[in-house]
């Protein structure tokens, strides 16, 4: 636990130099206040743009972060330094995932500010569940590239998908349809009724294939790559 809180620690240090990562942790939850006491339209639905923005949030910051975060500093070297100095690359992993979802459920708290009572609750645990996904979606993608150029070739159209797919199946019942294979857009629709009893068996079936998909998929690349 203490390598783990150290990673922690470097990282918080480390976010006002890298823009690219705070951008990302910044960005939706500053336009989802913005747009929320700005524009209001007859006949809107409450908290869209929270709604709208949380899923683009889920889908991006933390998987873009995560992937950025290791690829650099594979890239420069300092992760071989970390190793040097006794910090197994396990105890990387997890202090950088709790570094990205730590931020990212401050973001999601000041996102919550619209709801109210037990709906608050709800929202944040369906966001903690989301970023936890995207962490390790965002390693596997950090783990798997030599470089930050590669990195980025490859979770760009992933992101595309988690995070755009859901918001334009609002508008659409075909995307709606492909989205729905997707852990972001199973999330979404327990977010439309802010409860859980929205999922339905094929929702929790495909929720589950997510996860584990994703969990076997970073052992699978962490036990054949590592962190070289």
């Amino acid at each position: 636990m203490r390598n783990i809180f150290i990673i922690f620690k470097k990282q918080l240090k480390d976010t006002l130099k890298n823009k690219t990562v705070l951008i990302q942790f910044l960005m939706f939850p500053v336009m989802t206040l913005i747009f929320e006491n700005t524009i209001k339209i007859d006949g809107m639905q409450d908290l869209f743009f929270t709604k709208l923005f949380s899923f683009m949030f889920v889908g991006m910051a933390p998987l873009t972060a995560t992937a950025a975060i290791i690829s650099e500093e594979k890239e420069k070297n300092t992760l071989r330094v970390l190793m040097m100095a006794n910090i197994k690359p396990r105890q990387y992993i997890a202090g950088i995932g709790l570094y990205v979802w730590s931020i990212c459920m401050i973001g999601a708290g000041a996102m919550a500010t619209g709801f109210k009572g037990r709906d608050i609750a709800t929202y944040l645990i369906i966001m903690g569940i989301g970023f936890i996904l995207s962490i390790l979606v965002g390693a596997c993608v950090g783990i798997y590239a030599r470089n930050q150029m590669m990195a980025n070739s490859i979770f760009i159209p992933v992101m595309m998908l988690l995070a755009f797919l859901p918001m334009i199946a609002m508008f659409n019942s075909k995307v709606e349809k492909a989205a729905g294979f997707l852990y972001t857009q199973q999330l979404r629709t327990v977010m439309d009724k802010m409860s859980f009893d929205a999922l339905g068996r094929d929702s929790l079936i495909i929720l589950a294939v997510n996860a584990v998909l994703v969990v076997v998929l970073f052992f699978v690349l962490f036990k054949r790559k590592g962190l070289e």
